[in-house]
């Protein structure tokens, strides 16, 4: 390729100094011509070059030309002149995620959770391609502000082609958020960038790494004897949130969640990330919720209705048009309200089957919960009779039934909490259970609760809509 060929640095104005690296500065520049368009500039000085750092750099600029993402950042242009190497990309007008966690202390889960399903959208992406990044840290996650905000992941310096097969030993990446078989000097292959997705988690839900440490050495020695990672004490996170967290930090990539896995995991809930075929499911199924109500069908209704809003919500969250965005806001608020009253309904119908304890002298604690139809209220209480045998069972429905009240009351958190404590047992338990009355009995009850969790995950959700307090500048993720 000829140089005269090539753009020069003339046809950008540099502004100011957004950033500094060992051999790269990065400014804010816009470019001379009628676009104005506001990007950022990576200035590479050659003389400060060694030739692993050109090997990095030339892998960043093949990859950056191929590698074409909504959560990665773009490379728009690249060119050099006697003394530079310049890569233009996207202005990321936010800062990086390092800086919003410090301005912020720490992140509620459902920020947490959003920033995570946009990073593992990018990773997936990098998977579908064999790409491994081996530098992912907070300072490499930028961040969009407008039109809203949104993490696209930056820096591809040290990273490879590199499949779930393959295996290398060299050090790459910043020993902070760095996988320990790689810190060890021992193989490693992809699963390391997982190892740096946990610990990128724990810092947005606590403030400070897991393994903070105050020199290098003493981060070794806290690798090295596989310290156990802990909950900081006065800290509150679902049991999904905490799943995730301990599985991606695994020290034994052996042990370490896979890619699919991570991919699939309730936490980040992928399956309703915002999309266009997700809008078609979602307004498919209360095609479907209208219908049952039609019929009178108010539980199936209430589900339905449920399972559209998880569709709905991220959708709503993720829509920039503000006019779109108002009109669908108020048709999520005719169904959340719908999904509500269809809740209360079939609660006061079964309280009108089932007399409460109050009414009637003899009535067994069953009776007190609020949503099992007059069919199933027999079988449930058979199953309660037949559990006394077995230990965990019974304490088990009991925390069912506690999370049923908690539906019925609104404390959506708790009752996702409570279901998918007493399902973690049930299910086990399920799988233990020899062929007869028991085993039917109990696989209708983990059925049941299983549909019920699910309809408690749309509800929830429904707090993400405004359950955060917004600042003038963070405002679009929070709405």
């Amino acid at each position: 390729m000829k140089k005269m060929s090539l753009p020069t640095v003339s046809d950008y104005c540099l502004l100011e100094k957004i950033g500094t690296g060992s051999y790269a500065t990065v400014y804010k520049a816009f470019k001379k011509d009628k676009s104005r368009e506001i990007v950022a500039i990576k200035c590479v000085d050659k003389g400060t070059l060694s030739k692993s750092a050109i090997d990095n750099l030339l892998t960043e600029i093949k990859l950056l030309n191929v590698l074409k993402h909504e959560h990665i950042v773009e490379m728009k242009d690249f060119f050099w002149d006697e003394g530079n190497i310049y890569i233009v990309m996207e202005y990321c007008d936010g800062g990086d995620l390092s800086s919003f966690i410090k301005r912020k202390h720490k992140l509620p889960e459902n920020i947490c959770r959003r920033f995570l399903q946009q990073l593992a959208l990018a990773l997936r992406y990098l998977r579908d391609h064999n790409v491994c990044h081996m530098d992912l840290k907070p300072q490499n996650l930028l961040l969009m502000r407008k039109p809203q905000l949104v993490l696209k992941v930056g820096d591809f310096g040290f990273a490879q082609y590199l499949s779930n097969s393959e295996h290398k030993f060299a050090i790459r990446g910043s020993p902070l958020y760095m996988a320990p078989e790689m810190l060890l000097k021992h193989k490693y292959d992809a699963r390391v960038d997982l190892w740096s997705v946990g610990v990128i988690m724990y810092e947005c839900l606590f403030g400070k790494a897991p393994y903070s440490s105050s020199s290098f050495q003493e981060l070794a020695e806290k690798i090295k004897d596989c310290r156990p990672i802990e909950i900081p004490k006065a800290a509150h996170v679902s049991m999904t949130c905490k799943d995730l967290l301990m599985a991606l930090l695994k020290h034994n990539p052996s042990d370490r969640i896979t890619y699919d896995e991570f991919f699939a995991h309730d936490f980040l809930d992928l399956e309703h990330a915002p999309a266009k075929e997700n809008y078609d499911k979602a307004a498919a199924l209360v095609h479907k919720a209208v219908e049952a109500d039609a019929d009178k069908n108010a539980k199936e209704a209430f589900y339905l209705y449920c399972e559209a809003l998880r569709y709905f919500i991220p959708i709503l969250i993720n829509e920039n048009d503000l006019k779109r965005k108002e009109i669908l806001r108020h048709r999520v608020n005719d169904y959340i309200r719908r999904a509500e009253t269809l809740k209360v309904a079939f609660r006061d119908d079964n309280d009108e089957k089932h007399p409460s304890s109050e009414n009637k002298g003899n009535t067994s604690h069953l009776q007190r919960t609020p949503s099992l139809e007059r069919s199933s209220a027999f079988a449930y209480n058979e199953l309660r009779c037949l559990s006394k045998s077995t230990s965990g069972m019974t304490d088990a429905l009991e925390i069912g039934e506690a999370a049923e009240q908690y539906l019925a009351e609104g404390s959506y958190a708790l009752a996702l909490e409570k279901f998918q404590s007493c399902l973690g047992i049930l299910v086990s338990l399920l799988g233990k259970e020899p062929l007869g009355r028991r085993r039917d009995l109990l696989h209708k009850q983990v059925q049941i609760w299983m549909k019920e969790a699910e309809s408690t995950k749309g509800l929830l959700a429904t707090k993400d809509i405004d359950s955060s307090p917004r600042t003038t500048d963070e405002q679009c993720i929070l709405q």
